[in-house]
């Protein structure tokens, strides 16, 4: 009966101390899904809190952009524009009267040297032919100087459009240059000519008179 007795307290006193080990072991596991827990709640506000500096950067990012957007917009916008400094710049008035100048100049000499009939066919086509060429690149320098006066054709700052100005008042300052001096050069040899047919004729007068 005592052997009994000593089975029953000795297998109630193991499997208590089974059952005791099996809730410590649940706790244990329940204390380390808890930390598990807690970890994971702090990765998820760690990545809330990324995302919302993420997106409060882009925000900014997307502000500033548009605003430099918008500031560029204006300042190219505002480069359309063609101050009156441009437009009254005296050379953009010398540029027109050598433009006028030339066009009269080269008439007059090509008239003066066809009827002086010192010159050729041929020499007359390649006369033609320098002036017709001298005439469309002056034509195009205008063209030019219209699109730098002419506001929303063109984005360039006041001094751009002053070194267009510049630039196109040397080109017409050369281009007129070339023509007088070229005329002069035509106007000499047509003199020459007509001296030269002069004498000639006077030699034959003379030799014409003293034969008869």
């Amino acid at each position: 009966m005592k052997t009994a007795t000593s089975i029953l307290i000795s297998f109630l006193i193991v499997l208590g101390t089974q059952q005791s080990k099996a809730q410590s072991d649940e706790a244990a596991q329940l204390l380390i899904n808890v930390t598990k827990l807690s970890q994971l709640k702090e990765i998820l506000s760690d990545l809330e809190k990324g995302y919302s500096t993420l997106r409060t950067g882009y925000s900014q990012i997307e502000t500033l952009a548009s605003g430099n957007f918008s500031l560029h917009e204006t300042f190219l916008n505002k480069l359309l524009q063609v101050s009156p400094a441009v437009k009254n710049y005296h050379k953009v008035a010398e540029i027109i009267r050598y433009q006028i100048k030339l066009v009269q100049d080269y008439q007059r000499a090509f008239s003066s040297f066809k009827a002086s009939e010192q010159f050729s066919l041929d020499e007359v086509s390649y006369l033609s032919q320098v002036y017709g060429n001298l005439l469309e690149k002056s034509l195009q320098q205008l063209d030019e100087l219209t699109l730098v006066l002419t506001a929303g054709k063109l984005r360039m700052s006041d001094e751009e459009r002053l070194e267009a100005i510049d630039r196109i008042h040397l080109d017409m300052q050369d281009k007129f240059h070339f023509l007088t001096a070229f005329n002069q050069q035509a106007q000499f040899l047509a003199q020459s000519r007509y001296k030269a047919m002069q004498e000639i004729n006077g030699i034959r007068s003379y030799y014409s008179q003293k034969l008869s």
